[in-house]
């Protein structure tokens, strides 16, 4: 079973993240669950979300403690938030910034892998807005192979009808220019 657990804040798509790949997931006749953890959250506070997926049917339903990959949809949460906290070691983070991974990876003061990308600029200028969550999972296919690309055009067709082109770019354009550490 794969963990995945999203950082980002309320209004950003955290949730909306989670629930897009788990929906790629079953398009490709996995099993999968996303749920959010909810508290006293607001627009702009952080919230955290959570993906499961398996080969096998999941009978676990609790917040994630030790996800195999993290997804940080703002990059001020890097400063506040500890997103790694759990993460195992051979996990990735996968995070927007103009920042180098090794930057990241050093300034966190993990050794695990750090994959980024300018994820807000290219929201900006393919959505026109600066809502990273499907943008971020472009990159998240990119450097887990979870899921193929193809399996999120329904899932993204039928959540943004209308604006489905513009976000299927995005997820594109990032996962072409996510760098990944070694």
């Amino acid at each position: 079973m794969i963990e995945i657990r999203f950082h980002g804040r309320g209004g950003q798509g955290a949730v909306t993240s989670a629930e897009l790949l788990a929906l790629a997931a079953i398009e490709e006749g996995k099993y999968a669950q996303a749920f959010p953890s909810f508290g006293p959250e607001r627009r702009g506070a952080p919230v955290v979300a959570f993906c499961r997926i398996n080969d096998q049917p999941i009978k676990i339903r609790a917040n994630i403690y030790e996800p195999n990959i993290v997804v940080v949809l703002d990059a001020s949460l890097l400063k506040i938030v500890n997103v790694a906290a759990g993460l195992k070691p051979e996990g990735i983070l996968v995070t927007t910034s103009n920042d180098s991974p090794e930057k990241i990876r050093k300034d966190l003061g993990i050794k695990n892998q750090v994959a980024a990308v300018d994820a807000i600029k290219i929201a900006r200028e393919v959505l026109g807005l600066p809502i990273t969550n499907t943008t971020l999972l472009g990159s998240l296919v990119k450097v887990s192979g979870l899921v193929k690309k193809e399996s999120f055009l329904s899932p993204l067709k039928e959540r943004f009808g209308r604006i489905a082109e513009k976000n299927i770019a995005a997820f594109e354009r990032a996962y072409q220019e996510t760098i990944l550490t070694q």
